[in-house]
């Protein structure tokens, strides 16, 4: 019974997803609504959550690093999105040099943030608050109030095409992809559990492991058949297991990483141990702002359009995301995997809820008592380690 509660405990927001995407399924078929898992569904919820993921991935580091978030990131998207347009659609410029201007002027509105935020050490939520009226501003001013479209279609296959390009490939080549997939996941979890075993670090229950890798085999498989009934493996998808992947390594297998949750954990303590935390406060707004970058280009794509009111409400769906995913309010505390999870989670509820019909009004309740409830665990977790 403690190993099946220890299971439970250890993978509760994996379970908690199972549980809500069940429901769901139940309930829309119930009322003659389709199927949540129809492969066409399915692969619009990728599309739709593209930018939630990147945004929560940029989001975790501010919140492990310092506990504070970054508001103006639905602006930042607004503006990169703006200049995009202008660039590729007004001006028809090259659609390279109008990408690399865009990651370029993200990564400079992130240090300009950052640098306030960690030089200055003015408040991180007056600084973003500010960022986010000032780049909606310019947004507005950059496109004088008006929508851009469309995009060229070179840069469209870009985020919005499949692999492979026939439909008729499509299903053979997804299989094989996911079946290596699987393969990967588990000689990576393996060869990692046994590292940590090697160098006599403290490993997960057996039982829970297993578990784990049970759930992530089963949900690769389904979602690798799903993707095979419908046109094969999005473009996006691809760019969103990259950054994935490479945020994880970062934040779990590298110095800046552990000096992150350091910073977050107790910053007096990281800097007498010796960490630049004025420099790893400013590169975690850097790198929020590239990651927001990368978020615009992602949305104009799907929506083929440069929009003033782009990127509303993106910053609320991305810290929802992070702290439905584990993510601790304190700081210090969170993984690339639940900050994603999260976001799924977030995507699901807000597909589910719009397949069945719900008000738009009642979404937003539901999404926030999702939030607060996720916040009032992990205080309460807290306050019972500390007593």
């Amino acid at each position: 019974m403690s190993q099946i509660f220890d299971i439970l405990k250890r993978n509760s927001l994996l379970i908690a997803l199972v549980v809500v995407m069940v429901l769901f399924e139940i309930t829309i078929r119930a009322t003659n609504h389709g199927s949540m898992f129809s492969p066409s569904n399915f692969t619009n919820i990728i599309s739709q959550n593209s930018y939630v993921i990147i945004l929560a991935v940029g989001m975790l580091f501010c919140i492990i690093g310092c506990g504070n978030v970054d508001l103006s990131v639905g602006s930042i998207v607004a503006l990169v999105g703006a200049i995009a347009g202008v660039m590729m659609v007004n001006w028809e410029s090259n659609i390279y040099l109008a990408i690399a201007t865009c990651l370029i002027v993200g990564v400079l509105i992130g240090a300009w943030q950052g640098f306030w935020i960690a030089y200055v050490r003015i408040p991180a939520f007056i600084v973003t608050l500010a960022g986010m009226m000032l780049f909606r501003g310019m947004a507005l001013l950059v496109l004088d109030g008006l929508t851009i479209s469309p995009f060229p279609p070179e840069y469209l296959r870009y985020f919005t095409s499949f692999i492979p390009k026939s439909r008729a490939d499509a299903f053979g080549l997804t299989l094989i992809i996911t079946l290596i997939l699987c393969a990967g996941y588990i000689i990576a979890v393996l060869y990692s559990r046994f590292n940590k075993i090697k160098k006599h670090y403290e490993v997960e229950p057996f039982t829970s492991f297993i578990f784990k890798i049970v759930i992530v085999l089963v949900a690769l498989l389904g979602s690798g058949l799903l993707l095979a009934n419908n046109k094969g493996i999005p473009v996006i998808l691809i760019l969103l297991a990259a950054i994935v992947m490479f945020y994880s390594f970062v934040a779990n297998n590298t110095v800046s990483g552990r000096r992150l949750y350091a910073l977050g954990g107790n910053e007096k303590a990281a800097k007498l141990s010796g960490v630049n935390t004025n420099f790893m406060l400013f590169l975690t707004y850097v790198n929020m702002g590239f990651l927001s970058a990368v978020a615009a280009l992602v949305c104009v794509a799907r929506f083929n359009s440069a929009a003033p009111t782009a990127g509303n409400g993106y910053e609320l769906d991305a810290i929802g995301a992070c702290f439905i995913g584990g993510a601790s309010a304190y700081g210090g505390v969170g993984t690339v995997g639940g900050a994603v999870i999260g976001a799924v989670f977030m995507g699901v509820l807000n597909n589910g809820m719009s397949i069945l019909g719900i008000d738009a009004n009642w979404q937003k309740t539901v999404k926030g008592m999702v939030l607060l409830l996720a916040v009032v665990i992990d205080v309460l977790s807290k306050k019972r380690v500390k007593a």
